[in-house]
């Protein structure tokens, strides 16, 4: 009798899926990669460095999108935890897609900072108070993924350096996308809530830029050893310039922040010394990320002449490119050089020329229905996981 009960379960269960719409019952959190991709492209127009009549009505319309999409992605995926709990949880043993939830709070990172950058036309003075209160969300979540996420990775999933890519970075760098984003912020805030983000952000860097770095050390000697990973992967090459332009970008708006708010505090000299250390910092990391920048165009080359499927990882492009880009801006201003002036204008044409290229490849894509997929529901859970759960 209880075997019935249970079986008859099952069906009814199986009726109520079926009846979940598609959209929903596939929708993962690769998906957040359009919003990265998106934002990031707003705020770097809105920081082009030339005067293009225009440019910042183009930053503001594409931030209104992005919000827009986001909310949208969150309200689709809460919905699929909600009606499909016991597929959607399924992604926790995933071994690429459960990387994908760093990109949620790095897309919100791009909607806190383009309400510092477009809210104040828009919101009025209360804008830099929704953008606190969304930026301390969004680093709980960022430190929420830096170390659930490899907790799984260690006790959830089956890994190996052969199979390993750079996605392995996504849920690391969320919490420096959060510390960047806290330099921005804090320079608005009063000076007591300024220090509280300052220091909290220099914090949030350190959780992830040692390891990000130690992450790219094991991804160099799997490209070396097993060579570059399937066509269906080759847009994740540029996931390696993501943590070197963040950590750039953000030692250099903190340091910018420092001098002020530690001077504020009674501690003037670590300010100096910590601007000091954000421009030579950030000029590091900017000649590292230039390596792989350079090594991200060859591999997409050589992916290029072999055929490249697309898929929603080719947002890979973006977001890496974005953030590099305003890193290379942001040296521009501190140190007045022409020739991050002119690089950073280059590498924001560029970033929009793949931007066009993807967002019209993934219009497509979801508008035909082939873009929502799962992995997880086909997923075999190895035995020793099975016990396992969420």
């Amino acid at each position: 009798m209880t075997e019935i009960k249970t079986l008859a379960a099952a069906g009814l269960k199986q009726d109520v899926l079926a009846e979940v719409p598609r959209i929903v019952r596939q929708f993962t959190p690769n998906w957040f990669t359009v919003t990265m991709g998106t934002g990031v492209l707003a705020l770097a127009l809105n920081q082009f460095p030339l005067a293009v009549p225009g440019l910042h009505q183009v930053g503001t319309l594409l931030w209104l999108i992005n919000v827009v999409l986001f909310a949208s992605f969150s309200s689709l995926y809460l919905v699929r935890w909600i009606l499909c709990f016991d597929e959607a949880r399924r992604i926790f043993h995933h071994s690429v897609m459960s990387m994908f939830f760093g990109a949620i709070p790095m897309g919100l990172a791009t909607i806190v900072n383009g309400i510092l950058a477009f809210g104040p036309q828009l919101l009025g003075g209360d804008s830099t108070w929704i953008a606190q209160d969304l930026w301390w969300a969004d680093a709980a979540m960022s430190v929420a993924c830096g170390l659930l996420i490899p907790y799984f990775m260690f006790t959830r999933q089956d890994h190996s350096v052969e199979k390993m890519t750079a996605v392995w970075l996504l849920p690391i760098v969320a919490c420096e996308v959060a510390a960047a984003s806290g330099g921005l912020l804090a320079q608005h805030l009063p000076t007591m809530d300024g220090f509280d983000v300052l220091i909290t952000s220099y914090v949030l860097w350190a959780l992830s830029v040692p390891l990000a770095m130690s992450i790219l050390a094991i991804l160099l000697l799997r490209l070396v050893v097993h060579n570059l990973p399937g066509r269906d992967m080759a847009a994740s090459g540029w996931l390696s310039l993501g943590p070197i332009g963040t950590g750039a970008l953000g030692l250099l708006l903190l340091g910018g922040d420092a001098p002020q708010l530690f001077a504020d505090a009674g501690l003037p000299m670590v300010g100096q010394v910590a601007y000091g250390a954000g421009i030579l910092g950030g000029l590091i990391l900017w000649g590292y990320g230039a390596w792989w920048l350079i090594l991200a165009v060859m591999k997409t080359v050589h992916y290029l002449r072999r055929g490249m499927p697309f898929n929603l990882g080719w947002w890979g492009f973006t977001f890496p490119l974005g953030v590099y880009s305003l890193a290379t801006l942001a040296l521009a201003r501190m140190t007045h050089l022409t020739f991050f002036t002119v690089a950073g204008g280059v590498l924001v044409l560029c970033l929009a020329g793949f931007w066009a290229v993807v967002a019209t490849r993934t219009a497509l894509g979801a508008w035909s229905g082939d873009l929502f997929v799962s992995p997880c529901l086909s997923l075999k859970i190895p035995d020793r996981f099975e016990a396992d759960v969420v």
